[in-house]
């Protein structure tokens, strides 16, 4: 994520985080258990209509499968784009992470938090229609351009989904090739 995005990003997320933070301030009253609340037993049947932690396996690996690198070619860098933006979409923040880690990095050197509280916010500022629109967002290849074997640039309007995304609010990355995988840099 280029770092003017991402400090954009972190303003605007400090903005909404001490607009929240300026609310009504919760009272003894509102913390003690309700009533209404369901019982132990109800409570139980809960989990299966809730992912737990158990259920995290099932989202794709931001991993090369097994010690097989990653393919260092323009379908590897979109494929690896791709699910960096599905896990946006799923609010997948450790997935998020893994994919923009050196960008991430960048960005908190610059003066922001870790990647992890920085995307927890941002994920909060996508809408549910864009967040279910990147869950199954693609890229169009022919917009995507080569600058090396181990750079490419993924502007916004490569991005096909059932939303519109812009600058402002997706922006358009640069992904490297380190490690024996594509990673978001800038």
């Amino acid at each position: 994520m280029r770092a003017r995005t991402m400090v954009s990003v972190a303003v605007s997320a400090c903005v909404a985080l001490v607009a929240c933070a300026c609310g009504p301030e919760k009272s003894k009253e509102d913390t003690d258990p309700k009533p209404s609340q369901p019982s132990a037993s109800t409570r139980s049947e809960e989990p299966s209509a809730t992912p737990s932690v158990s259920a995290r396996p099932e989202k794709p690996s931001a991993e090369p499968t097994g010690d097989q690198p990653a393919p260092r070619t323009k379908e590897g860098a979109i494929q690896r784009y791709e699910q960096y933006l599905h896990a946006l979409g799923r609010e997948d923040i450790d997935t998020v992470c893994e994919v923009a880690g050196p960008a991430a990095k960048k960005a908190q050197e610059q003066g922001l938090g870790p990647c992890t509280s920085t995307y927890a916010v941002v994920v909060q500022m996508i809408s549910p229609a864009q967040k279910k629109a990147l869950q199954t967002a693609t890229v169009d290849p022919q917009r995507v351009a080569v600058r090396t074997p181990d750079k490419i640039e993924m502007p916004v309007e490569a991005v096909r989904a059932s939303a519109t995304f812009s600058e402002s609010d997706l922006g358009s990355y640069t992904l490297e090739y380190l490690k024996n995988d594509w990673y978001i840099t800038d």
